[in-house]
């Protein structure tokens, strides 16, 4: 994963490129790849059926949600993510959103700030929510955890 020169994704359909300094408002309906180097204010909708591929690189953004087979994420979402093959979380991507996936890679360094949920591949394709999300966080407790753990431990 990290690293790994050899592995590359490919879709069939060519390539589609959201350059730095671009943004685009409104969603994008695509087949093939899509490389997301500026900001997306938008939702990103893979075409049903294809092997559509998205990668968001450091500094990109997406303000909305993606819905694809695969996805790399080194950028920033602000949004869900519904994979339903390949999720790769690298270490700079920061997720503030749930997380629905088949299969997911992540490095250390990679944030999500919301659900994480693995689903089949029919689940994650419909965008069913979990009934119950896992929640996410990083190394450092919120408030709401600290008063509850203070509270079970006579503590205020």
């Amino acid at each position: 994963m990290w690293g790994d020169k050899e592995k590359s994704f490919s879709a069939p359909g060519g390539t589609t490129l959201v350059s730095r300094d671009t943004v685009i408002v409104g969603d994008i309906h695509f087949t093939g790849a899509l490389e997301i180097e500026g900001l997306v204010q938008g939702n990103i909708i893979a075409q049903p059926g294809t092997d559509a591929f998205v990668r968001v690189v450091h500094k990109g953004r997406v303000e909305g949600e993606i819905r694809a087979p695969s996805v790399v994420m080194n950028g920033e979402i602000v949004g869900d993510i519904y994979s339903t093959k390949h999720l790769e979380l690298a270490s700079k991507a920061r997720v503030q959103g749930s997380v629905f996936y088949a299969q997911v890679e992540m490095a250390a360094g990679a944030e999500v700030n919301g659900g994480l949920q693995h689903n089949t591949e029919s689940s994650t394709a419909e965008g069913k929510a979990p009934e119950s999300p896992l929640i996410f966080a990083g190394a450092a407790k919120n408030d709401a955890e600290e008063e509850v753990a203070a509270a079970g431990s006579g503590k205020s």
